[in-house]
């Protein structure tokens, strides 16, 4: 046997030792077992009616991959992902999730989960409530469009409060706190701004008016406007309402027509203070010195030929009161020497000092809108205030009523037919 043959029958022997030596070392090590992962559930956040905000976050993977991870939760305690749950990929770390369609006013109990080929682990569990739904809140929109028989209003539903509003509009009645079991309209559904117009009224009378909206808890209602509908239009379009002195219905405010009943126009003059007293039949009509805001705020100053003309110019079913017409008035007020008193709007916002017994205690409110001379001045703003009479005087032309600022009484007495007074018409 040569020196070669015998090292390497030495060495083999060697080699297999260590190898025995390395698998009897390794099959004495024990394997790492897998375990659940290791969760924390995350409080709960942006909790509405229906939904809400949460999730959790993955601290120990457990020794495995995380095959799906998320929430569960349930009305009663200890969820676990059999009841309702969320499901998420991802391993390790945070994670955030929705939850949805739940039912208000309800307390819920959540954990966070995840799972891996040892099982689920769980967090720990939190609870909230959602919240409860309310009345819709609401206002009422200001009121508009005012006519005899209609007017505009509306609301604005600034939250439902988690109920949607199936039914929304206006409710009216000519008593306080109107209730959608009065008069009402219907104005589609949801929430935000809508228009409503109110129609069916009576001429004349005061309503009071409230937005309302209705979800599933009920129906509220927005602040409360109240209006009152004009009892009469003239040619113009220019509204007024109407008192009732005695068994007569008047006009509470002068006359402020340029039209005839049938659309044909009240001259006027050039200028207004155009001497007239040479003319036959004037038919004119002006604004004191000829300012339009004048005739918004006193009516207008007619001659008497317009005021007797056969187109007449008091609105249908009014006309222009006679002598006895205002007579019947002065005795429904009792003594005459106070009549015109009850008459005057009171103050001194437009009457001059002393404005001697006025009490308005009648609606009429009248005003001190001054005359028109028939040669061109116009005179007496602020002083008193002449309305014709459609009873014509032999002497002079045609009867009229006057109030004044120093007297308490309503007089009368004839004046020439050309001068320019007020009107006010009486329902027929």
């Amino acid at each position: 046997m040569n020196a070669f043959s015998i090292k390497t029958e030495i060495e083999i022997p060697g080699l297999i030792l260590l190898i025995s030596l390395a698998v009897l070392f390794n099959s004495c090590k024990k394997e790492k077992p897998v375990l659940k992962p290791d969760v924390e559930t995350t409080a709960a956040t942006e909790i509405s009616y229906t939904t809400a905000v949460t999730g959790g976050e993955v601290t120990n993977e457990g020794g495995a991959l995380i095959i799906t991870r998320g929430i569960c939760w349930n009305t009663s305690a200890d969820p676990e992902i059999t009841n309702t749950k969320t499901t998420q990929s991802g391993g390790l770390g945070t994670f955030t999730t929705n939850m949805t369609q739940l039912n208000p006013n309800t307390v819920y109990y959540v954990r966070a989960y995840a799972t891996n080929v040892a099982g689920t682990g769980y967090g720990n569990q939190i609870s909230f409530i959602t919240n409860k739904l309310g009345l819709p809140e609401l206002t009422t929109t200001q009121i508009t469009s005012v006519t005899k028989n209609t007017a505009s209003s509306g609301g604005n539903i600034t939250a439902d409060n988690g109920g949607f509003v199936d039914s929304r509009g206006v409710c009216w009645s000519t008593s306080a706190n109107p209730i959608i079991s009065d008069n009402k309209t219907s104005d589609n559904t949801g929430t935000g701004s809508y228009t409503s117009s109110i129609s069916g009224l009576s001429p004349n009378t005061t309503y009071y008016v409230r937005a309302f909206a209705t979800n599933s808890v009920g129906t509220s209602y927005g602040n409360e406007f109240s209006f009152k509908t004009y009892a009469v239009i003239d040619q113009d379009g220019n509204e007024y309402y109407s008192v009732s002195i005695g068994m007569q219905i008047w006009m509470a405010e002068n006359l402020k027509t340029t039209r005839y009943r049938n659309g044909d126009l009240i001259s006027t003059t050039t200028p207004p203070t155009f001497d007239i007293r040479y003319e036959t039949n004037p038919k004119h009509q002006w604004a004191y010195n000829g300012d339009e805001r004048n005739a918004d705020i006193y009516g207008r100053l007619y001659t008497w030929d317009v005021i007797s003309d056969n187109r007449n110019v008091c609105p249908f079913g009014w006309h222009i009161p006679t002598n006895a017409e205002w007579a019947t008035m002065a005795t429904a007020l009792g003594d005459i020497t106070l009549a015109g008193g009850k008459l005057k709007e009171t103050g001194l916002t437009h009457w001059i000092s002393p404005n001697t017994g006025a009490t308005n205690e009648t609606g009429f409110t009248a005003l001190p809108a001054g005359a028109r001379g028939a040669d061109g001045p116009f005179t007496g703003l602020g002083d008193g205030t002449l309305w014709w009479s459609s009873t014509e005087d032999p002497t002079y032309g045609a009867w009229e009523w006057q109030v004044t600022y120093y007297l308490s009484a309503l007089s009368h007495g004839p004046n020439y037919k050309q001068v320019g007074l007020s009107v006010r018409c009486l329902k027929d």
